[in-house]
Protein backbone atom coordinates (compact mmCIF):
# COMPACT_ATOMS: atom_id res chain seq x y z
CA UNK A 1 0.00 0.00 0.00
CA UNK A 2 1.57 3.35 -1.02
CA UNK A 3 2.34 6.08 1.49
CA UNK A 4 0.78 9.48 0.72
CA UNK A 5 2.65 12.74 1.34
CA UNK A 6 -0.11 15.12 0.36
CA UNK A 7 0.73 17.80 2.94
CA UNK A 8 4.20 18.50 1.53
CA UNK A 9 2.88 18.24 -2.03
CA UNK A 10 0.21 20.82 -1.26
CA UNK A 11 2.76 23.15 0.33
CA UNK A 12 5.08 22.93 -2.70
CA UNK A 13 2.27 23.69 -5.15
CA UNK A 14 1.19 26.74 -3.13
CA UNK A 15 4.82 27.90 -3.18
CA UNK A 16 4.74 27.49 -6.95
CA UNK A 17 1.62 29.65 -7.09
CA UNK A 18 3.34 32.39 -5.07
CA UNK A 19 6.54 32.25 -7.13
CA UNK A 20 7.03 35.00 -9.72
CA UNK A 21 8.89 32.71 -12.14
CA UNK A 22 7.85 29.94 -14.49
CA UNK A 23 4.24 31.09 -14.91
CA UNK A 24 2.80 30.98 -18.42
CA UNK A 25 -0.63 32.59 -18.05
CA UNK A 26 -2.08 35.74 -16.57
CA UNK A 27 -5.68 35.99 -15.39
CA UNK A 28 -7.46 39.32 -15.13
CA UNK A 29 -10.08 38.99 -12.40
CA UNK A 30 -12.87 41.36 -11.34
CA UNK A 31 -14.41 44.55 -12.66
CA UNK A 32 -13.32 48.16 -12.39
CA UNK A 33 -12.29 49.51 -10.02
CA UNK A 34 -11.59 46.16 -8.27
CA UNK A 35 -9.38 44.33 -10.79
CA UNK A 36 -6.29 42.21 -10.14
CA UNK A 37 -3.90 40.27 -12.38
CA UNK A 38 -2.97 36.75 -11.21
CA UNK A 39 -0.07 34.66 -12.51
CA UNK A 40 -0.64 30.96 -12.90
CA UNK A 41 0.30 27.79 -14.76
CA UNK A 42 -1.74 26.46 -17.63
CA UNK A 43 -1.09 22.77 -17.02
CA UNK A 44 -2.39 22.95 -13.44
CA UNK A 45 -5.46 24.99 -14.35
CA UNK A 46 -6.11 22.72 -17.32
CA UNK A 47 -6.42 19.62 -15.17
CA UNK A 48 -8.16 21.17 -12.15
CA UNK A 49 -11.06 22.99 -13.82
CA UNK A 50 -13.04 21.82 -16.84
CA UNK A 51 -14.19 25.41 -17.40
CA UNK A 52 -10.61 26.69 -17.53
CA UNK A 53 -9.65 23.74 -19.72
CA UNK A 54 -12.15 24.83 -22.36
CA UNK A 55 -11.13 28.47 -22.01
CA UNK A 56 -7.42 27.69 -22.31
CA UNK A 57 -7.93 25.40 -25.28
CA UNK A 58 -8.92 28.45 -27.34
CA UNK A 59 -6.29 30.80 -25.82
CA UNK A 60 -2.97 29.01 -26.21
CA UNK A 61 0.31 30.91 -26.57
CA UNK A 62 0.99 32.20 -30.03
CA UNK A 63 4.18 31.70 -32.02
CA UNK A 64 5.73 34.89 -30.60
CA UNK A 65 5.67 33.26 -27.15
CA UNK A 66 3.31 35.90 -25.76
CA UNK A 67 1.75 34.90 -22.45
CA UNK A 68 -1.79 33.62 -22.52
CA UNK A 69 -4.15 36.11 -20.94
CA UNK A 70 -7.76 35.45 -19.94
CA UNK A 71 -10.43 37.45 -18.10
CA UNK A 72 -12.85 36.40 -15.34
CA UNK A 73 -15.00 39.45 -14.71
CA UNK A 74 -17.74 37.71 -12.69
CA UNK A 75 -15.43 36.74 -9.81
CA UNK A 76 -13.87 39.15 -7.32
CA UNK A 77 -10.09 39.08 -6.78
CA UNK A 78 -10.55 38.14 -3.11
CA UNK A 79 -12.70 35.14 -3.97
CA UNK A 80 -10.39 34.05 -6.80
CA UNK A 81 -7.38 34.15 -4.46
CA UNK A 82 -9.16 31.57 -2.27
CA UNK A 83 -10.06 29.54 -5.36
CA UNK A 84 -6.45 29.47 -6.56
CA UNK A 85 -5.22 28.16 -3.20
CA UNK A 86 -7.75 25.38 -3.47
CA UNK A 87 -6.78 24.61 -7.10
CA UNK A 88 -3.07 24.46 -6.33
CA UNK A 89 -2.93 23.06 -2.83
CA UNK A 90 -6.34 21.55 -2.09
CA UNK A 91 -6.52 24.03 0.79
CA UNK A 92 -9.68 25.87 1.85
CA UNK A 93 -9.97 28.10 4.90
CA UNK A 94 -13.37 29.56 5.75
CA UNK A 95 -12.38 31.07 9.09
CA UNK A 96 -13.25 34.73 9.16
CA UNK A 97 -15.41 34.41 6.06
CA UNK A 98 -18.98 35.60 6.44
CA UNK A 99 -21.88 33.69 4.90
CA UNK A 100 -22.22 36.07 1.95
CA UNK A 101 -18.57 35.54 1.00
CA UNK A 102 -19.05 31.78 1.25
CA UNK A 103 -22.04 32.04 -1.09
CA UNK A 104 -19.92 34.09 -3.52
CA UNK A 105 -17.19 31.46 -3.26
CA UNK A 106 -19.75 28.76 -4.05
CA UNK A 107 -20.99 30.67 -7.10
CA UNK A 108 -17.40 31.10 -8.31
CA UNK A 109 -16.75 27.38 -7.85
CA UNK A 110 -19.92 26.69 -9.81
CA UNK A 111 -18.79 28.97 -12.66
CA UNK A 112 -15.42 27.19 -12.81
CA UNK A 113 -17.01 23.71 -12.56
CA UNK A 114 -15.13 22.78 -9.39
CA UNK A 115 -17.55 20.02 -8.38
CA UNK A 116 -15.68 18.91 -5.25
CA UNK A 117 -15.75 22.46 -3.93
CA UNK A 118 -19.39 22.93 -4.98
CA UNK A 119 -20.47 19.86 -2.99
CA UNK A 120 -18.52 20.91 0.09
CA UNK A 121 -19.67 24.54 0.14
CA UNK A 122 -23.34 23.65 -0.35
CA UNK A 123 -23.21 21.33 2.67
CA UNK A 124 -21.27 23.92 4.66
CA UNK A 125 -23.86 26.64 4.07
CA UNK A 126 -26.77 24.35 4.84
CA UNK A 127 -25.26 22.85 7.99
CA UNK A 128 -23.41 25.86 9.43
CA UNK A 129 -25.16 28.96 8.08
CA UNK A 130 -28.80 27.85 8.15
CA UNK A 131 -30.06 30.93 9.95
CA UNK A 132 -28.33 33.26 7.50
CA UNK A 133 -29.67 31.30 4.51
CA UNK A 134 -33.21 31.57 5.89
CA UNK A 135 -32.80 35.30 6.56
CA UNK A 136 -31.50 35.88 3.02
CA UNK A 137 -33.72 33.31 1.41
CA UNK A 138 -34.68 35.33 -1.66
CA UNK A 139 -31.02 35.78 -2.64
CA UNK A 140 -30.02 32.16 -1.99
CA UNK A 141 -33.10 30.80 -3.73
CA UNK A 142 -32.63 32.97 -6.80
CA UNK A 143 -28.93 32.17 -7.15
CA UNK A 144 -29.33 28.44 -6.61
CA UNK A 145 -32.07 28.09 -9.23
CA UNK A 146 -30.02 30.01 -11.79
CA UNK A 147 -27.67 27.04 -11.76
CA UNK A 148 -27.98 23.40 -12.77
CA UNK A 149 -25.24 22.35 -10.32
CA UNK A 150 -26.47 23.64 -6.94
CA UNK A 151 -28.93 20.80 -6.43
CA UNK A 152 -28.44 20.44 -2.67
CA UNK A 153 -29.06 24.13 -2.12
CA UNK A 154 -32.11 23.97 -4.38
CA UNK A 155 -33.41 21.03 -2.35
CA UNK A 156 -32.85 22.92 0.90
CA UNK A 157 -34.76 25.91 -0.46
CA UNK A 158 -37.65 23.75 -1.65
CA UNK A 159 -37.77 21.91 1.69
CA UNK A 160 -37.82 25.20 3.58
CA UNK A 161 -40.56 26.61 1.37
CA UNK A 162 -42.65 23.44 1.77
CA UNK A 163 -42.29 23.41 5.57
CA UNK A 164 -42.59 27.15 6.23
CA UNK A 165 -44.48 28.74 3.33
CA UNK A 166 -45.93 31.43 5.56
CA UNK A 167 -42.39 32.69 6.34
CA UNK A 168 -41.29 32.64 2.74
CA UNK A 169 -44.21 34.47 1.17
CA UNK A 170 -43.70 37.40 3.51
CA UNK A 171 -40.22 38.00 2.13
CA UNK A 172 -40.37 36.37 -1.31
CA UNK A 173 -42.71 37.31 -4.11
CA UNK A 174 -44.23 33.96 -5.04
CA UNK A 175 -44.88 35.16 -8.57
CA UNK A 176 -41.14 35.69 -9.11
CA UNK A 177 -40.40 31.98 -8.74
CA UNK A 178 -38.96 30.32 -11.83
CA UNK A 179 -41.26 27.63 -13.20
CA UNK A 180 -38.79 24.90 -12.19
CA UNK A 181 -38.89 26.01 -8.57
CA UNK A 182 -42.67 26.41 -8.56
CA UNK A 183 -43.17 22.89 -9.92
CA UNK A 184 -40.76 21.36 -7.42
CA UNK A 185 -42.69 23.06 -4.62
CA UNK A 186 -46.30 22.28 -5.54
CA UNK A 187 -45.63 18.64 -6.44
CA UNK A 188 -44.61 17.89 -2.85
CA UNK A 189 -46.88 15.84 -0.62
CA UNK A 190 -45.57 17.65 2.46
CA UNK A 191 -46.21 21.22 1.30
CA UNK A 192 -47.69 22.86 4.40
CA UNK A 193 -50.29 24.97 2.61
CA UNK A 194 -54.02 24.72 2.19
CA UNK A 195 -54.81 23.52 -1.30
CA UNK A 196 -56.96 26.55 -2.04
CA UNK A 197 -53.94 28.75 -1.27
CA UNK A 198 -51.78 26.65 -3.60
CA UNK A 199 -54.35 27.10 -6.38
CA UNK A 200 -54.67 30.85 -5.86
CA UNK A 201 -50.89 31.33 -5.78
CA UNK A 202 -50.49 29.35 -9.00
CA UNK A 203 -53.14 31.53 -10.65
CA UNK A 204 -51.31 34.68 -9.49
CA UNK A 205 -48.08 33.27 -10.88
CA UNK A 206 -49.80 32.62 -14.21
CA UNK A 207 -51.20 36.16 -14.34
CA UNK A 208 -47.75 37.66 -13.82
CA UNK A 209 -46.49 35.62 -16.77
CA UNK A 210 -49.32 37.17 -18.82
CA UNK A 211 -49.37 40.80 -17.64
CA UNK A 212 -51.96 41.95 -20.20
CA UNK A 213 -54.65 39.65 -18.75
CA UNK A 214 -57.40 41.12 -16.62
CA UNK A 215 -57.73 39.47 -13.17
CA UNK A 216 -61.42 38.55 -13.66
CA UNK A 217 -61.77 35.40 -15.83
CA UNK A 218 -65.20 36.64 -16.95
CA UNK A 219 -63.29 39.16 -19.06
CA UNK A 220 -61.10 36.52 -20.72
CA UNK A 221 -61.51 35.36 -24.29
CA UNK A 222 -61.20 31.75 -25.42
CA UNK A 223 -57.70 32.58 -26.60
CA UNK A 224 -56.86 33.97 -23.17
CA UNK A 225 -57.92 30.72 -21.51
CA UNK A 226 -55.87 28.74 -24.01
CA UNK A 227 -52.82 30.90 -23.39
CA UNK A 228 -53.17 30.57 -19.61
CA UNK A 229 -53.68 26.81 -19.94
CA UNK A 230 -50.40 26.61 -21.85
CA UNK A 231 -48.67 28.76 -19.24
CA UNK A 232 -49.85 26.49 -16.43
CA UNK A 233 -49.68 23.17 -18.26
CA UNK A 234 -46.95 21.83 -15.94
CA UNK A 235 -48.71 23.09 -12.80
CA UNK A 236 -52.37 22.17 -13.31
CA UNK A 237 -51.86 18.38 -12.92
CA UNK A 238 -50.19 19.06 -9.56
CA UNK A 239 -53.17 20.87 -7.99
CA UNK A 240 -55.21 18.54 -5.77
CA UNK A 241 -58.61 19.84 -6.77
CA UNK A 242 -60.48 16.99 -5.08
CA UNK A 243 -59.11 18.19 -1.72
CA UNK A 244 -61.13 21.41 -1.95
CA UNK A 245 -64.42 21.97 -0.20
CA UNK A 246 -67.59 22.47 -2.24
CA UNK A 247 -67.56 26.17 -1.42
CA UNK A 248 -63.93 26.55 -2.48
CA UNK A 249 -64.64 24.65 -5.69
CA UNK A 250 -67.66 26.79 -6.51
CA UNK A 251 -66.05 30.14 -5.74
CA UNK A 252 -62.43 29.60 -6.76
CA UNK A 253 -62.28 26.84 -9.37
CA UNK A 254 -65.57 26.99 -11.27
CA UNK A 255 -64.82 30.46 -12.76
CA UNK A 256 -61.64 28.96 -14.28
CA UNK A 257 -63.23 25.71 -15.51
CA UNK A 258 -62.03 26.37 -19.08
CA UNK A 259 -58.47 25.82 -17.88
CA UNK A 260 -59.23 22.26 -16.81
CA UNK A 261 -59.47 19.06 -18.75
CA UNK A 262 -63.18 18.39 -19.46
CA UNK A 263 -63.18 14.93 -17.89
CA UNK A 264 -61.42 16.22 -14.79
CA UNK A 265 -63.98 18.99 -14.39
CA UNK A 266 -66.84 16.51 -14.87
CA UNK A 267 -65.37 14.23 -12.19
CA UNK A 268 -64.97 17.18 -9.83
CA UNK A 269 -68.61 18.12 -10.30
CA UNK A 270 -69.67 14.55 -9.58
CA UNK A 271 -67.62 14.45 -6.37
CA UNK A 272 -69.49 17.48 -5.03
CA UNK A 273 -72.99 16.82 -6.42
CA UNK A 274 -73.42 13.05 -6.57
CA UNK A 275 -72.79 11.21 -3.26
CA UNK A 276 -72.96 7.86 -5.09
CA UNK A 277 -70.25 8.64 -7.63
CA UNK A 278 -67.07 6.60 -7.39
CA UNK A 279 -63.61 8.23 -7.21
CA UNK A 280 -61.10 7.09 -9.82
CA UNK A 281 -57.82 5.49 -8.79
CA UNK A 282 -55.63 8.29 -10.09
CA UNK A 283 -56.89 11.01 -7.73
CA UNK A 284 -54.00 12.24 -5.55
CA UNK A 285 -54.43 12.18 -1.80
CA UNK A 286 -54.41 15.41 0.24
CA UNK A 287 -51.05 16.78 1.25
CA UNK A 288 -49.49 15.44 4.43
CA UNK A 289 -50.08 18.25 6.88
CA UNK A 290 -47.97 17.89 10.01
CA UNK A 291 -49.58 16.90 13.27
CA UNK A 292 -48.30 20.06 15.02
CA UNK A 293 -49.46 18.76 18.39
CA UNK A 294 -53.06 18.17 17.32
CA UNK A 295 -53.16 14.78 19.05
CA UNK A 296 -50.89 12.62 21.20
CA UNK A 297 -52.09 9.10 20.44
CA UNK A 298 -50.66 5.60 20.39
CA UNK A 299 -53.78 4.36 18.59
CA UNK A 300 -54.48 6.90 15.83
CA UNK A 301 -51.60 7.94 13.57
CA UNK A 302 -53.67 9.02 10.57
CA UNK A 303 -54.92 12.61 10.68
CA UNK A 304 -57.59 11.67 8.14
CA UNK A 305 -59.36 9.88 11.00
CA UNK A 306 -59.15 12.99 13.16
CA UNK A 307 -60.40 15.07 10.22
CA UNK A 308 -63.37 12.74 9.63
CA UNK A 309 -64.37 12.83 13.30
CA UNK A 310 -63.99 16.62 13.41
CA UNK A 311 -66.23 17.03 10.36
CA UNK A 312 -68.91 14.93 12.02
CA UNK A 313 -68.66 16.89 15.28
CA UNK A 314 -69.22 20.10 13.33
CA UNK A 315 -72.11 18.45 11.43
CA UNK A 316 -70.43 18.78 8.06
CA UNK A 317 -71.69 16.65 5.18
CA UNK A 318 -69.73 13.41 4.99
CA UNK A 319 -69.45 11.45 1.77
CA UNK A 320 -67.38 8.42 2.66
CA UNK A 321 -66.43 7.69 -0.94
CA UNK A 322 -64.59 10.99 -1.33
CA UNK A 323 -63.89 11.94 2.27
CA UNK A 324 -60.40 10.44 2.33
CA UNK A 325 -59.56 12.63 -0.68
CA UNK A 326 -60.66 15.88 0.94
CA UNK A 327 -58.24 18.24 2.59
CA UNK A 328 -57.82 17.63 6.28
CA UNK A 329 -60.23 19.47 8.56
CA UNK A 330 -58.42 20.02 11.85
CA UNK A 331 -60.09 22.75 13.92
CA UNK A 332 -59.57 20.95 17.26
CA UNK A 333 -56.71 20.05 19.55
CA UNK A 334 -56.98 16.74 21.36
CA UNK A 335 -55.85 16.76 24.99
CA UNK A 336 -55.05 13.28 26.27
CA UNK A 337 -56.91 12.60 29.53
CA UNK A 338 -56.37 8.86 29.82
CA UNK A 339 -54.34 6.14 28.15
CA UNK A 340 -54.97 2.60 29.36
CA UNK A 341 -51.39 1.43 28.86
CA UNK A 342 -50.20 4.39 30.92
CA UNK A 343 -52.97 4.92 33.48
CA UNK A 344 -54.55 1.49 33.79
CA UNK A 345 -57.70 -0.27 32.55
CA UNK A 346 -59.99 0.16 35.56
CA UNK A 347 -63.27 2.09 35.88
CA UNK A 348 -61.80 3.88 38.91
CA UNK A 349 -58.99 5.45 36.88
CA UNK A 350 -61.41 6.38 34.11
CA UNK A 351 -63.67 8.30 36.51
CA UNK A 352 -60.74 9.91 38.33
CA UNK A 353 -59.31 11.29 35.09
CA UNK A 354 -62.40 11.86 32.92
CA UNK A 355 -65.40 12.71 35.13
CA UNK A 356 -66.86 16.19 34.65
CA UNK A 357 -64.95 16.54 31.35
CA UNK A 358 -67.14 17.44 28.37
CA UNK A 359 -66.47 17.05 24.64
CA UNK A 360 -64.46 13.85 24.84
CA UNK A 361 -63.44 11.34 22.18
CA UNK A 362 -62.76 7.71 23.12
CA UNK A 363 -60.51 5.53 20.95
CA UNK A 364 -60.37 1.76 21.47
CA UNK A 365 -57.79 -0.47 19.74
CA UNK A 366 -59.25 -3.96 19.43
CA UNK A 367 -56.68 -6.59 20.34
CA UNK A 368 -55.66 -8.90 17.50
CA UNK A 369 -57.44 -6.92 14.76
CA UNK A 370 -56.94 -3.75 12.74
CA UNK A 371 -60.04 -2.11 14.21
CA UNK A 372 -60.28 1.24 15.98
CA UNK A 373 -63.62 1.80 17.71
CA UNK A 374 -64.86 4.71 19.75
CA UNK A 375 -67.31 7.49 20.28
CA UNK A 376 -67.87 11.18 20.88
CA UNK A 377 -69.56 12.38 24.06
CA UNK A 378 -70.35 16.13 24.05
CA UNK A 379 -71.61 16.06 27.67
CA UNK A 380 -69.74 15.11 30.83
CA UNK A 381 -68.90 11.70 32.27
CA UNK A 382 -69.75 10.81 35.89
CA UNK A 383 -70.16 7.72 38.09
CA UNK A 384 -73.86 8.04 38.95
CA UNK A 385 -76.28 5.25 38.07
CA UNK A 386 -78.06 7.10 35.27
CA UNK A 387 -78.19 7.88 31.54
CA UNK A 388 -76.81 10.91 29.76
CA UNK A 389 -79.07 12.56 27.15
CA UNK A 390 -77.71 14.23 24.04
CA UNK A 391 -78.53 14.40 20.34
CA UNK A 392 -74.95 15.08 19.30
CA UNK A 393 -73.09 11.92 20.33
CA UNK A 394 -71.96 9.32 17.79
CA UNK A 395 -69.87 6.16 17.66
CA UNK A 396 -67.48 5.00 14.95
CA UNK A 397 -65.33 2.24 13.53
CA UNK A 398 -62.17 2.47 11.42
CA UNK A 399 -60.10 -0.34 9.93
CA UNK A 400 -56.45 -0.37 8.87
CA UNK A 401 -56.04 3.08 10.45
CA UNK A 402 -57.86 4.42 7.38
CA UNK A 403 -61.11 6.21 6.58
CA UNK A 404 -62.11 4.54 3.33
CA UNK A 405 -64.44 2.05 5.04
CA UNK A 406 -65.27 4.12 8.11
CA UNK A 407 -68.61 3.65 9.88
CA UNK A 408 -70.06 6.68 11.66
CA UNK A 409 -73.20 5.87 13.65
CA UNK A 410 -75.37 8.69 15.03
CA UNK A 411 -77.47 8.46 18.18
CA UNK A 412 -81.02 7.35 17.41
CA UNK A 413 -82.59 7.38 20.89
CA UNK A 414 -81.20 10.51 22.53
CA UNK A 415 -82.35 9.43 26.02
CA UNK A 416 -79.75 6.65 26.04
CA UNK A 417 -76.70 8.27 24.49
CA UNK A 418 -74.21 7.47 27.30
CA UNK A 419 -74.42 5.38 30.46
CA UNK A 420 -73.03 6.41 33.84
CA UNK A 421 -71.97 3.94 36.52
CA UNK A 422 -68.99 3.53 38.84
CA UNK A 423 -68.15 0.12 37.35
CA UNK A 424 -68.30 1.37 33.76
CA UNK A 425 -65.74 3.01 31.52
CA UNK A 426 -66.78 4.94 28.36
CA UNK A 427 -70.23 3.45 27.72
CA UNK A 428 -72.30 4.49 24.70
CA UNK A 429 -75.90 3.28 24.97
CA UNK A 430 -75.68 -0.50 24.82
CA UNK A 431 -73.78 -0.10 21.56
CA UNK A 432 -70.29 0.18 23.09
CA UNK A 433 -70.05 -1.46 26.50
CA UNK A 434 -66.95 -1.33 28.69
CA UNK A 435 -67.42 -2.57 32.26
CA UNK A 436 -65.75 -4.40 35.12
CA UNK A 437 -66.98 -6.51 38.04
CA UNK A 438 -65.56 -3.94 40.48
CA UNK A 439 -64.33 -0.39 40.07
CA UNK A 440 -60.71 -1.27 40.93
CA UNK A 441 -60.27 -4.27 38.63
CA UNK A 442 -59.54 -4.33 34.93
CA UNK A 443 -62.38 -4.28 32.43
CA UNK A 444 -63.72 -7.76 31.74
CA UNK A 445 -66.84 -7.15 29.66
CA UNK A 446 -66.29 -5.34 26.36
CA UNK A 447 -68.51 -5.66 23.30
CA UNK A 448 -70.59 -3.78 20.73
CA UNK A 449 -74.31 -4.21 20.05
CA UNK A 450 -76.65 -2.21 17.86
CA UNK A 451 -79.40 -0.77 20.04
CA UNK A 452 -79.63 2.99 20.55
CA UNK A 453 -77.37 4.12 17.68
CA UNK A 454 -78.26 3.99 13.98
CA UNK A 455 -75.63 1.60 12.61
CA UNK A 456 -73.83 -1.53 13.66
CA UNK A 457 -70.11 -0.71 13.93
CA UNK A 458 -68.79 -4.31 14.30
CA UNK A 459 -69.59 -7.45 12.36
CA UNK A 460 -69.89 -9.45 15.57
CA UNK A 461 -71.42 -8.86 19.00
CA UNK A 462 -68.96 -11.19 20.70
CA UNK A 463 -66.79 -9.89 23.52
CA UNK A 464 -63.32 -8.68 22.65
CA UNK A 465 -60.20 -7.47 24.43
CA UNK A 466 -58.62 -4.01 24.21
CA UNK A 467 -55.00 -3.61 23.23
CA UNK A 468 -55.27 -0.04 24.49
CA UNK A 469 -57.77 2.78 24.86
CA UNK A 470 -57.60 6.54 25.13
CA UNK A 471 -59.89 9.38 26.11
CA UNK A 472 -59.17 12.86 24.73
CA UNK A 473 -60.89 16.16 25.42
CA UNK A 474 -61.22 18.40 22.37
CA UNK A 475 -60.88 22.16 22.33
CA UNK A 476 -61.22 24.41 19.31
CA UNK A 477 -57.98 26.08 18.28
Amino acid sequence: MPTNFFSKLSQNYIELLEDDEYYDITIEVGEDPNVKIFRAHMNILYYRSSYLRRTLASNKKNKDNVLTHIKLSNISPEIFQTILKYIYGGVLSLSGQDALDILKLLLAAEELFLQELIDYLQKYLIENKTEWVEQHFELVHRKSFQSNSLLELQQFCTDFMANSPEKIFKSLDFTSLPEKSLIQLIKRDDLQMKEIDVWEHVLKWGLVQNPTFLPDPNDWTDDDFKTMENTLQQCLPLIRFFSLSSKEFLEKVHPFKNLLNRQLYKNLLSSHLDPNSEPTDDIPFPRNIKNDGIIDSKIVNNLNIISTISRRIDKMVINNKFDHLKELYLPYKFQLLLRGSRDGFTPKRFHELCDDKHDTITFIKVKGTDEILGGYNPIIWNNSNSWGRTKDSFIFSFKDNDVKNAIISNIRNTSYAVRYYYQFGPYFGYDIIISASRESVNYGDIWCRKRYYEKKIRDTEEQFSMEDYEVHQITRE
